[in-house]
């Protein structure tokens, strides 16, 4: 079974932009998931956890309805324990509280500025290509 890489944004167009983009930097090393609010990001990573697939990336936006992007990553770190799991904060609107919040309370490991360039995500994300 491969390992997962989850996008969440409310925004369909960036998510698929997203994909395309994380699809051109692996390949088919990863299986990719998409997630369109925080809930079903969570529906997503429930049961990959049940079926036994890790998840080791998840990039997630943080002006979404219901749930802000700290709050799900927050949610992610207390209620699973995916082996290596890197958080990434891809916004345009967060503001530095939320920022903090998410390093200090969710384990966030990069946040990027959106709009990104694809050479900055792919240098963030490089670790992945040695793993």
């Amino acid at each position: 079974m491969k390992q997962t890489i989850l996008c969440v944004d409310d925004e369909k167009t960036i998510l698929d932009t997203l994909t395309h983009q994380l699809r051109e930097i692996f390949g088919e090393k990863y299986a990719y998931e998409k997630a369109e609010s925080g809930n079903e990001a969570l529906e997503i990573l429930e049961e990959l956890d049940e079926d036994g697939i890790n998840a080791i990336l998840i990039i997630s936006d943080w002006l979404m309805p219901g749930m802000k992007g700290d709050e799900f990553l927050i949610k992610v770190k207390h209620d699973f324990n995916f082996t290596g799991l890197k958080k990434i904060l891809l916004t345009g609107h967060a503001p530095k509280e939320a920022v903090e919040r998410a390093y200090s309370n969710a384990g966030l490991d990069y946040y990027i500025q959106k709009p990104w360039k694809k050479e900055d995500l792919k240098k963030k994300l490089n670790y992945l290509n040695e793993a």
